[in-house]
């Protein structure tokens, strides 16, 4: 299967992996071919991109982060206790808080224990959903993020279960925050841009009373939109005064903002995303947690369609382990002129480098 941008999806093409909303049903099976009429309500709802079938890669695997079992149980998880939590006053909030933190615990030891069975942890976007329920989609994607960064940093198990819980549990303070200000599609008036950012400190406000999780894991809700350079909210703070688990989250939640489809922005493919966070190394984000997220996830996911330095065109079909930069690629094209398929290992070849990916807004 290929990865293709719903954008440049051509009449007639055979859909490889089911499209999902973020409940998990399904909308448009695997093996539907997409007629215009699909093509441009799949457009207008916010599909970014799907999984196509190939005749030069029907051999291809697309492996998902976790199970789908546990990322139903996931979402419901987050988004039935982030409900209760808009539904209460706040006087009863801790209490809310209490009863749902051995479930949260739970998420996250059964999260870890999946991405402990991956040798990689393969981008998010090989799986497909709509933005319907953004802030708890979110929320996961962070944690996925979070905890297989803290599996490359080597924190203890204790240390990965406050991370994951702090990733988790980051942006609860959006709950306060009126649903047509984070859906607006348009550019945020200065007083509503300070609304958003009261979040952090809303969230911390939050979970820093309850007594069943740890103080570390309010600060991470408080210190995810803070930069190193001080530039961040709410308190400005500077790289010595930001908790390492503060630095972790705003990576991992930065990825998945610019890589997920949204009201006000088309969705970046990740090596596009892993360059915002490259140029922003030492001055926003910590340059050895930037380098540790590179080695954690896949740069050019499997099924993506890249052109080399060389004049050929390929799509991405294996990893090489430690080397995500340097995958093996599937040659479909040179100078234009298709060619009989073969598998070129960039790691063999150093002198050949990746010019361009198949993006939404930049096919090749």
């Amino acid at each position: 299967m290929k990865l293709v941008g719903t954008k440049n999806i051509q009449e007639g093409a055979i859909l490889a992996k089911p499209i999902l909303n973020d409940r998990g049903k399904v909308l448009v099976n695997s093996g539907v071919r997409l007629e215009d009429r699909i093509i441009k309500r799949l457009v207008d709802f916010g599909v970014s991109y799907v999984y196509l079938e190939d005749k030069h890669t029907k051999d291809i695997e697309v492996n998902a982060a976790i199970s789908e079992q546990v990322k139903m149980e996931a979402m419901k998880t987050i988004e039935k206790s982030f409900h209760a939590i808009k539904q209460t006053d706040s006087s009863n909030i801790s209490m809310v808080m209490k009863k749902n933190t051995p479930i949260f615990k739970k998420l996250v030891g059964k999260v870890l224990a999946e991405l402990k069975n991956h040798d990689d942890l393969y981008s998010i976007m090989s799986d497909v959903y709509l933005y319907d329920n953004y802030i708890f989609s979110h929320s996961l994607n962070v944690t996925i993020y979070t905890l297989a960064l803290g599996l490359e940093l080597k924190l203890s198990p204790k240390q990965m279960e406050i991370i994951g819980l702090g990733a988790i549990l980051h942006d609860i303070g959006k709950m306060s925050i009126p649903l047509e200000i984070l859906m607006k599609p348009g550019k945020l008036t200065e007083e509503e841009y300070e609304i958003v950012k009261s979040h952090a400190e809303a969230g911390f406000e939050i979970l820093r009373n309850v007594q069943s999780l740890p103080l570390l894991v309010a600060h991470c809700a408080y210190q995810h939109h803070e930069r190193l350079n001080g530039s961040g909210y709410p308190r400005g703070l500077i790289e010595e005064d930001i908790h390492l688990f503060g630095k972790i989250i705003a990576v991992a939640d930065v990825f998945d903002a610019i890589t997920s489809n949204r009201v006000y922005h088309d969705a970046l493919l990740p090596h596009e995303a892993l360059e915002i966070l490259y140029t922003g190394s030492s001055q926003l984000y910590d340059a050895k947690i930037v380098e540790a997220f590179r080695r954690a996830i896949v740069l050019y996911p499997n099924g993506l369609s890249v052109k080399l330095s060389n004049g050929e065109k390929g799509i991405v079909c294996k990893q090489n382990k430690g080397m995500n930069e340097r995958p093996i690629i599937r040659i479909i094209e040179h100078d234009g002129k298709e060619i009989t398929p073969y598998d070129l290992d960039l790691k063999e070849d150093f002198s050949i480098l990746i010019t361009e990916c198949d993006t939404i807004h930049h096919p090749l």
